[in-house]
Protein backbone atom coordinates (compact mmCIF):
# COMPACT_ATOMS: atom_id res chain seq x y z
CA UNK A 1 0.00 0.00 0.00
CA UNK A 2 1.11 3.84 -0.48
CA UNK A 3 -0.09 4.36 3.14
CA UNK A 4 0.84 2.96 6.09
CA UNK A 5 -1.92 1.71 8.94
CA UNK A 6 -0.62 2.77 12.51
CA UNK A 7 -2.29 2.08 15.48
CA UNK A 8 -3.56 4.64 18.04
CA UNK A 9 -0.81 6.38 20.42
CA UNK A 10 -2.98 5.47 22.92
CA UNK A 11 -3.41 1.80 22.09
CA UNK A 12 1.15 1.78 22.06
CA UNK A 13 1.20 3.40 25.08
CA UNK A 14 -0.87 1.27 26.92
CA UNK A 15 1.72 -1.77 24.99
CA UNK A 16 4.77 -0.44 26.20
CA UNK A 17 3.48 0.38 29.92
CA UNK A 18 2.43 -3.15 30.02
CA UNK A 19 5.96 -4.65 28.51
CA UNK A 20 7.87 -3.37 31.94
CA UNK A 21 5.12 -6.42 33.41
CA UNK A 22 6.72 -8.91 30.17
CA UNK A 23 10.11 -10.49 31.58
CA UNK A 24 12.95 -9.65 30.23
CA UNK A 25 13.39 -13.46 28.91
CA UNK A 26 10.34 -13.32 27.20
CA UNK A 27 10.76 -9.86 25.25
CA UNK A 28 10.97 -9.58 21.40
CA UNK A 29 13.72 -6.97 20.88
CA UNK A 30 13.25 -5.43 17.39
CA UNK A 31 15.26 -3.38 15.09
CA UNK A 32 13.62 -1.58 12.28
CA UNK A 33 15.22 -0.33 8.98
CA UNK A 34 13.78 2.38 7.22
CA UNK A 35 11.50 4.80 9.43
CA UNK A 36 9.26 6.51 7.00
CA UNK A 37 6.76 4.98 5.54
CA UNK A 38 5.46 0.78 6.04
CA UNK A 39 8.34 0.26 7.74
CA UNK A 40 7.16 2.95 10.67
CA UNK A 41 3.59 1.61 10.74
CA UNK A 42 4.53 -1.54 10.92
CA UNK A 43 6.64 -1.02 13.98
CA UNK A 44 3.72 0.21 15.73
CA UNK A 45 1.86 -2.78 14.97
CA UNK A 46 4.16 -4.64 16.96
CA UNK A 47 4.54 -2.31 19.72
CA UNK A 48 0.73 -3.08 20.46
CA UNK A 49 1.36 -6.16 21.98
CA UNK A 50 3.70 -6.00 25.55
CA UNK A 51 6.28 -8.21 24.93
CA UNK A 52 7.51 -6.14 21.70
CA UNK A 53 9.99 -3.53 22.21
CA UNK A 54 12.25 -1.33 19.93
CA UNK A 55 16.00 -1.54 20.77
CA UNK A 56 17.11 0.14 17.21
CA UNK A 57 16.20 2.28 14.13
CA UNK A 58 18.01 2.36 11.14
CA UNK A 59 17.25 5.01 8.11
CA UNK A 60 19.70 6.88 5.86
CA UNK A 61 17.57 10.42 6.79
CA UNK A 62 19.83 11.54 9.94
CA UNK A 63 16.77 13.93 10.86
CA UNK A 64 14.03 11.48 10.40
CA UNK A 65 15.96 8.88 12.71
CA UNK A 66 15.81 11.38 15.59
CA UNK A 67 12.56 12.08 15.32
CA UNK A 68 11.71 8.82 15.60
CA UNK A 69 13.51 7.85 18.04
CA UNK A 70 12.27 10.52 20.11
CA UNK A 71 8.64 9.39 19.93
CA UNK A 72 9.83 5.87 21.06
CA UNK A 73 10.94 7.68 24.05
CA UNK A 74 7.93 9.16 24.67
CA UNK A 75 5.94 5.84 24.70
CA UNK A 76 9.35 3.66 26.30
CA UNK A 77 11.58 6.29 28.14
CA UNK A 78 14.04 3.99 26.20
CA UNK A 79 15.22 5.46 23.28
CA UNK A 80 16.99 3.19 20.49
CA UNK A 81 19.98 3.07 19.25
CA UNK A 82 20.69 5.08 15.73
CA UNK A 83 21.96 3.44 12.88
CA UNK A 84 22.53 4.72 9.63
CA UNK A 85 23.81 1.24 7.75
CA UNK A 86 21.94 -1.62 8.51
CA UNK A 87 24.74 -3.82 8.52
CA UNK A 88 26.06 -2.10 11.64
CA UNK A 89 22.77 -3.16 13.29
CA UNK A 90 22.84 -6.83 12.21
CA UNK A 91 25.86 -7.25 14.57
CA UNK A 92 24.45 -6.68 17.41
CA UNK A 93 22.97 -9.89 19.77
CA UNK A 94 20.55 -8.49 21.22
CA UNK A 95 17.71 -8.13 18.21
CA UNK A 96 15.79 -10.94 17.59
CA UNK A 97 13.37 -9.54 14.72
CA UNK A 98 14.34 -7.22 11.76
CA UNK A 99 11.56 -5.17 10.20
CA UNK A 100 12.64 -4.34 6.47
CA UNK A 101 10.74 -1.29 5.55
CA UNK A 102 12.85 -0.05 2.55
CA UNK A 103 12.02 0.27 -1.02
CA UNK A 104 11.89 -3.02 -2.65
CA UNK A 105 15.27 -3.00 -4.05
CA UNK A 106 16.54 -2.99 -0.79
CA UNK A 107 14.58 -6.05 0.29
CA UNK A 108 16.74 -8.81 -1.21
CA UNK A 109 19.85 -8.11 0.40
CA UNK A 110 18.42 -6.99 3.85
CA UNK A 111 16.27 -10.27 4.24
CA UNK A 112 19.58 -12.22 3.58
CA UNK A 113 21.91 -10.70 5.37
CA UNK A 114 19.33 -10.29 8.49
CA UNK A 115 18.51 -14.39 8.26
CA UNK A 116 22.45 -14.79 7.95
CA UNK A 117 22.81 -12.95 11.30
CA UNK A 118 20.58 -15.38 12.78
CA UNK A 119 17.23 -12.93 12.58
CA UNK A 120 13.79 -13.45 11.85
CA UNK A 121 12.60 -11.02 9.62
CA UNK A 122 9.19 -8.82 9.09
CA UNK A 123 9.33 -7.85 5.45
CA UNK A 124 6.98 -5.13 3.58
CA UNK A 125 5.88 -6.71 -0.06
CA UNK A 126 6.17 -7.36 -2.90
CA UNK A 127 9.19 -9.15 -1.14
CA UNK A 128 12.12 -8.13 -4.19
CA UNK A 129 11.91 -6.02 -7.29
CA UNK A 130 13.01 -9.18 -9.59
CA UNK A 131 12.50 -12.96 -10.17
CA UNK A 132 16.02 -13.83 -9.47
CA UNK A 133 15.73 -11.80 -6.36
CA UNK A 134 12.48 -13.41 -4.93
CA UNK A 135 14.52 -16.98 -5.76
CA UNK A 136 17.43 -15.90 -3.82
CA UNK A 137 14.88 -14.83 -0.51
CA UNK A 138 13.31 -17.96 -0.58
CA UNK A 139 16.56 -20.30 0.03
CA UNK A 140 18.32 -17.68 2.01
CA UNK A 141 15.15 -18.10 4.51
CA UNK A 142 15.40 -21.61 4.64
CA UNK A 143 18.69 -21.90 4.43
CA UNK A 144 18.78 -19.92 7.50
CA UNK A 145 16.07 -21.75 9.38
CA UNK A 146 14.95 -18.29 10.47
CA UNK A 147 10.64 -17.30 10.44
CA UNK A 148 9.56 -14.85 7.73
CA UNK A 149 6.72 -13.16 7.62
CA UNK A 150 5.66 -11.28 4.20
CA UNK A 151 3.11 -7.85 5.28
CA UNK A 152 0.29 -9.01 3.12
CA UNK A 153 -2.00 -8.60 6.39
CA UNK A 154 -5.00 -10.03 3.94
CA UNK A 155 -3.94 -13.72 4.64
CA UNK A 156 -4.41 -12.89 8.46
CA UNK A 157 -7.94 -11.20 8.04
CA UNK A 158 -11.47 -12.87 8.41
CA UNK A 159 -13.17 -11.28 6.20
CA UNK A 160 -10.35 -12.40 3.56
CA UNK A 161 -10.87 -15.95 4.84
CA UNK A 162 -14.19 -15.94 4.81
CA UNK A 163 -14.23 -15.10 0.75
CA UNK A 164 -11.80 -17.84 0.64
CA UNK A 165 -14.10 -20.59 2.44
CA UNK A 166 -17.38 -19.04 -0.10
CA UNK A 167 -14.88 -19.60 -2.96
CA UNK A 168 -14.23 -23.24 -2.12
CA UNK A 169 -17.43 -24.15 -1.60
CA UNK A 170 -18.26 -24.58 -5.18
CA UNK A 171 -21.69 -22.23 -4.82
CA UNK A 172 -20.30 -20.71 -8.13
CA UNK A 173 -19.51 -23.28 -9.99
CA UNK A 174 -16.95 -23.10 -12.41
CA UNK A 175 -14.77 -19.98 -11.71
CA UNK A 176 -13.55 -19.38 -15.79
CA UNK A 177 -12.36 -16.46 -14.95
CA UNK A 178 -10.83 -13.49 -12.17
CA UNK A 179 -10.76 -9.92 -12.61
CA UNK A 180 -8.56 -7.80 -10.50
CA UNK A 181 -7.78 -4.20 -10.25
CA UNK A 182 -6.11 -1.15 -8.81
CA UNK A 183 -7.19 2.22 -10.17
CA UNK A 184 -5.47 5.23 -7.90
CA UNK A 185 -3.68 8.31 -9.27
CA UNK A 186 -0.18 8.39 -6.92
CA UNK A 187 0.61 6.09 -9.77
CA UNK A 188 1.22 9.96 -11.70
CA UNK A 189 4.42 11.39 -10.68
CA UNK A 190 4.90 15.13 -11.80
CA UNK A 191 7.76 16.47 -13.80
CA UNK A 192 10.29 17.36 -11.19
CA UNK A 193 14.12 18.94 -11.47
CA UNK A 194 16.70 16.59 -9.87
CA UNK A 195 18.24 18.88 -7.45
CA UNK A 196 21.27 18.70 -4.68
CA UNK A 197 21.27 15.93 -2.12
CA UNK A 198 19.79 17.27 1.17
CA UNK A 199 22.46 17.02 4.16
CA UNK A 200 20.54 14.86 6.34
CA UNK A 201 20.37 12.26 3.71
CA UNK A 202 22.70 9.28 2.59
CA UNK A 203 21.45 8.99 -0.84
CA UNK A 204 24.21 6.54 -1.96
CA UNK A 205 22.90 4.23 0.67
CA UNK A 206 19.84 4.84 -0.23
CA UNK A 207 20.48 4.19 -3.95
CA UNK A 208 22.39 0.68 -2.80
CA UNK A 209 22.69 -1.81 -5.23
CA UNK A 210 20.78 -0.05 -7.68
CA UNK A 211 21.84 2.17 -10.40
CA UNK A 212 23.61 5.61 -9.96
CA UNK A 213 21.51 8.73 -10.77
CA UNK A 214 21.27 12.06 -9.72
CA UNK A 215 18.70 12.91 -6.45
CA UNK A 216 15.39 14.02 -7.18
CA UNK A 217 12.86 14.14 -4.24
CA UNK A 218 10.71 11.61 -6.21
CA UNK A 219 12.67 8.84 -5.80
CA UNK A 220 13.23 9.69 -2.87
CA UNK A 221 9.74 9.94 -1.15
CA UNK A 222 6.60 7.52 -1.78
CA UNK A 223 6.74 7.59 -5.08
CA UNK A 224 9.78 5.70 -5.43
CA UNK A 225 7.44 2.84 -6.81
CA UNK A 226 6.75 3.87 -10.01
CA UNK A 227 10.46 3.79 -11.03
CA UNK A 228 12.13 0.36 -12.39
CA UNK A 229 14.87 0.65 -10.20
CA UNK A 230 13.33 1.02 -7.14
CA UNK A 231 9.64 -0.59 -7.37
CA UNK A 232 7.15 -1.83 -10.31
CA UNK A 233 4.39 0.70 -10.46
CA UNK A 234 1.06 -0.49 -8.72
CA UNK A 235 0.90 -3.87 -9.89
CA UNK A 236 3.26 -4.48 -7.44
CA UNK A 237 2.16 -2.24 -4.98
CA UNK A 238 -1.12 -3.20 -4.48
CA UNK A 239 -1.51 -5.55 -7.09
CA UNK A 240 0.64 -7.75 -4.60
CA UNK A 241 -2.09 -7.83 -2.29
CA UNK A 242 -4.92 -8.31 -4.80
CA UNK A 243 -3.09 -10.97 -6.63
CA UNK A 244 -2.37 -12.90 -3.63
CA UNK A 245 -6.09 -13.08 -2.93
CA UNK A 246 -7.18 -14.53 -6.46
CA UNK A 247 -4.09 -16.87 -6.19
CA UNK A 248 -5.36 -18.50 -2.99
CA UNK A 249 -8.74 -17.96 -4.30
CA UNK A 250 -7.65 -20.31 -7.12
CA UNK A 251 -5.46 -22.64 -5.58
CA UNK A 252 -2.69 -21.48 -7.52
CA UNK A 253 1.35 -22.33 -6.55
CA UNK A 254 2.53 -22.19 -9.86
CA UNK A 255 3.42 -19.98 -12.58
CA UNK A 256 1.03 -19.71 -15.26
CA UNK A 257 1.29 -21.34 -19.06
CA UNK A 258 1.69 -17.73 -20.58
CA UNK A 259 1.33 -14.07 -19.76
CA UNK A 260 0.25 -11.50 -22.31
CA UNK A 261 0.65 -7.85 -21.28
CA UNK A 262 0.76 -3.93 -22.66
CA UNK A 263 0.73 -0.68 -20.67
CA UNK A 264 1.68 2.94 -21.02
CA UNK A 265 1.46 6.08 -19.16
CA UNK A 266 -1.71 6.85 -20.85
CA UNK A 267 -3.74 8.24 -18.00
CA UNK A 268 -1.06 10.89 -18.10
CA UNK A 269 1.05 11.50 -20.83
CA UNK A 270 3.40 13.87 -18.66
CA UNK A 271 4.16 11.37 -16.28
CA UNK A 272 7.61 11.14 -15.09
CA UNK A 273 7.06 7.44 -13.99
CA UNK A 274 8.61 4.79 -16.00
CA UNK A 275 6.12 2.24 -14.95
CA UNK A 276 2.46 2.33 -16.20
CA UNK A 277 -0.26 4.07 -14.87
CA UNK A 278 -2.60 2.63 -17.66
CA UNK A 279 -1.82 -1.53 -17.76
CA UNK A 280 -3.99 -4.36 -18.72
CA UNK A 281 -1.99 -8.17 -18.17
CA UNK A 282 -3.86 -11.80 -18.28
CA UNK A 283 -1.91 -14.38 -16.87
CA UNK A 284 -3.15 -18.40 -18.43
CA UNK A 285 -3.82 -21.30 -17.04
CA UNK A 286 -5.27 -24.57 -18.43
CA UNK A 287 -8.87 -23.92 -17.51
CA UNK A 288 -8.65 -20.50 -16.46
CA UNK A 289 -7.46 -17.13 -16.58
CA UNK A 290 -6.24 -14.19 -13.92
CA UNK A 291 -6.80 -10.50 -15.57
CA UNK A 292 -5.26 -7.63 -14.25
CA UNK A 293 -5.96 -3.78 -15.23
CA UNK A 294 -4.96 -0.57 -13.51
CA UNK A 295 -5.60 2.98 -14.39
CA UNK A 296 -4.89 6.31 -12.59
CA UNK A 297 -8.45 7.36 -12.63
CA UNK A 298 -9.68 6.44 -9.45
CA UNK A 299 -13.01 4.33 -10.35
CA UNK A 300 -13.57 0.97 -11.75
CA UNK A 301 -16.31 -1.73 -11.60
CA UNK A 302 -19.03 -2.24 -8.86
CA UNK A 303 -18.43 1.52 -8.32
CA UNK A 304 -14.49 -0.16 -6.24
CA UNK A 305 -11.90 1.53 -7.65
CA UNK A 306 -9.96 -1.87 -6.64
CA UNK A 307 -10.56 -5.24 -6.19
CA UNK A 308 -11.09 -9.07 -7.01
CA UNK A 309 -14.24 -10.75 -8.88
CA UNK A 310 -14.56 -14.35 -9.16
CA UNK A 311 -16.55 -14.61 -11.93
CA UNK A 312 -18.57 -18.33 -11.40
CA UNK A 313 -21.20 -20.29 -13.62
CA UNK A 314 -23.66 -18.95 -11.00
CA UNK A 315 -22.45 -15.90 -9.99
CA UNK A 316 -19.59 -13.54 -9.18
CA UNK A 317 -18.40 -12.98 -5.42
CA UNK A 318 -16.81 -9.17 -5.75
CA UNK A 319 -14.33 -7.98 -2.94
CA UNK A 320 -11.98 -5.59 -1.32
CA UNK A 321 -11.06 -4.72 1.58
CA UNK A 322 -14.41 -2.58 2.37
CA UNK A 323 -16.61 -5.69 1.51
CA UNK A 324 -17.67 -9.02 -0.38
CA UNK A 325 -20.56 -9.59 -1.89
CA UNK A 326 -22.22 -12.21 -4.31
CA UNK A 327 -23.97 -11.12 -7.65
CA UNK A 328 -26.09 -13.92 -8.65
CA UNK A 329 -26.75 -15.58 -12.46
CA UNK A 330 -29.93 -15.30 -12.77
CA UNK A 331 -30.82 -16.22 -9.26
CA UNK A 332 -28.82 -19.36 -9.31
CA UNK A 333 -27.69 -18.71 -5.72
CA UNK A 334 -28.27 -16.33 -3.54
CA UNK A 335 -27.07 -12.73 -2.60
CA UNK A 336 -24.95 -12.56 0.09
CA UNK A 337 -23.24 -9.49 1.74
CA UNK A 338 -19.86 -9.32 4.55
CA UNK A 339 -18.66 -6.74 5.81
CA UNK A 340 -15.15 -6.73 7.29
CA UNK A 341 -13.88 -6.31 10.57
CA UNK A 342 -10.55 -4.80 9.86
CA UNK A 343 -8.37 -6.69 12.30
CA UNK A 344 -5.99 -7.98 9.37
CA UNK A 345 -2.60 -6.24 10.69
CA UNK A 346 -3.52 -6.97 14.24
CA UNK A 347 -3.93 -10.44 13.82
CA UNK A 348 -0.81 -10.24 11.36
CA UNK A 349 1.32 -9.02 13.61
CA UNK A 350 0.12 -11.34 16.00
CA UNK A 351 0.78 -14.28 14.13
CA UNK A 352 4.13 -13.24 13.23
CA UNK A 353 5.20 -12.62 17.04
CA UNK A 354 3.60 -16.12 18.43
CA UNK A 355 5.42 -17.79 15.46
CA UNK A 356 8.58 -15.83 16.45
CA UNK A 357 8.40 -17.14 20.03
CA UNK A 358 7.44 -20.88 19.20
CA UNK A 359 10.03 -21.20 16.19
CA UNK A 360 6.82 -22.14 13.60
CA UNK A 361 8.14 -21.19 9.83
CA UNK A 362 4.58 -21.47 8.42
CA UNK A 363 3.40 -17.57 9.40
CA UNK A 364 0.47 -16.44 7.79
CA UNK A 365 2.18 -15.17 4.84
CA UNK A 366 5.25 -17.36 4.08
CA UNK A 367 8.54 -16.59 2.37
CA UNK A 368 7.36 -19.25 -0.64
CA UNK A 369 3.88 -17.39 -0.82
CA UNK A 370 5.25 -14.14 -1.01
CA UNK A 371 7.88 -15.01 -3.22
CA UNK A 372 4.71 -16.54 -5.82
CA UNK A 373 3.19 -12.72 -5.44
CA UNK A 374 5.88 -11.06 -6.38
CA UNK A 375 7.26 -13.49 -9.38
CA UNK A 376 3.15 -13.23 -10.44
CA UNK A 377 3.50 -9.19 -10.83
CA UNK A 378 7.15 -9.06 -11.80
CA UNK A 379 5.81 -11.53 -15.15
CA UNK A 380 3.10 -8.47 -15.90
CA UNK A 381 5.72 -5.82 -15.76
CA UNK A 382 8.13 -7.90 -17.82
CA UNK A 383 6.03 -9.10 -20.26
CA UNK A 384 4.66 -5.39 -20.75
CA UNK A 385 7.91 -4.33 -21.18
CA UNK A 386 9.15 -6.16 -23.51
CA UNK A 387 5.82 -5.85 -25.68
CA UNK A 388 5.80 -9.68 -26.23
CA UNK A 389 3.68 -12.41 -25.01
CA UNK A 390 5.90 -14.96 -22.84
CA UNK A 391 5.79 -18.24 -21.17
CA UNK A 392 8.14 -18.65 -18.40
CA UNK A 393 9.64 -22.06 -17.22
CA UNK A 394 10.16 -22.11 -13.83
CA UNK A 395 12.76 -24.91 -13.35
CA UNK A 396 14.93 -23.23 -15.67
CA UNK A 397 14.24 -19.52 -14.38
CA UNK A 398 14.29 -18.54 -18.09
CA UNK A 399 11.86 -16.76 -20.65
CA UNK A 400 11.08 -18.26 -24.28
CA UNK A 401 12.59 -14.19 -24.59
CA UNK A 402 16.01 -12.78 -24.69
CA UNK A 403 15.32 -9.31 -24.15
CA UNK A 404 12.54 -10.54 -21.06
CA UNK A 405 15.56 -12.79 -19.72
CA UNK A 406 17.83 -9.80 -19.57
CA UNK A 407 15.28 -8.51 -16.74
CA UNK A 408 15.25 -11.60 -14.64
CA UNK A 409 18.68 -10.94 -12.21
CA UNK A 410 19.10 -7.10 -11.39
CA UNK A 411 22.87 -5.84 -11.75
CA UNK A 412 24.16 -4.99 -8.92
CA UNK A 413 26.18 -1.48 -8.47
CA UNK A 414 29.58 -1.65 -6.87
CA UNK A 415 30.46 -2.72 -4.14
CA UNK A 416 27.25 -4.35 -3.84
CA UNK A 417 26.96 -7.99 -5.18
CA UNK A 418 24.36 -10.09 -5.25
CA UNK A 419 23.83 -13.25 -2.83
CA UNK A 420 24.64 -17.01 -3.96
CA UNK A 421 23.69 -20.32 -2.41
Amino acid sequence: MAVAGVVSPSLVGQSEASARKVAASDRINIGLIGTRGMGWGDLNDMLAFPEAQCVALCDVNSSLLESRAAEIVKRSSRKPDLYGDYRKMLERKDIDVVVIGTPDHWHCLQLIDSCAAGKDVYVEKPIANTLAECDLMVEAAHHYNQVVQVGQQQRSGEHWHEMKRYVDSGKLGRIAKVNVWANFSYCNVPQTANEPVPKDIDFDMWLGPARQREYNTRYYHGQWRMFWDYGGGLLTDWGVHLLDMALWGMNVKSMPRRVVASGGNYSYPNNMAETFDTMSVVWEYDDFTINWSNQAFESGPYGRNYGVEFVGENGSLVVNRESWMVYPVHNRIPVEVRDPDFGDRHRHMRNFLDCVRSRNKQTACTVDNGALCAKFAQLGNISARVGEALHYDEKRGAFDNREANKLITPEYRKPWKLPKF
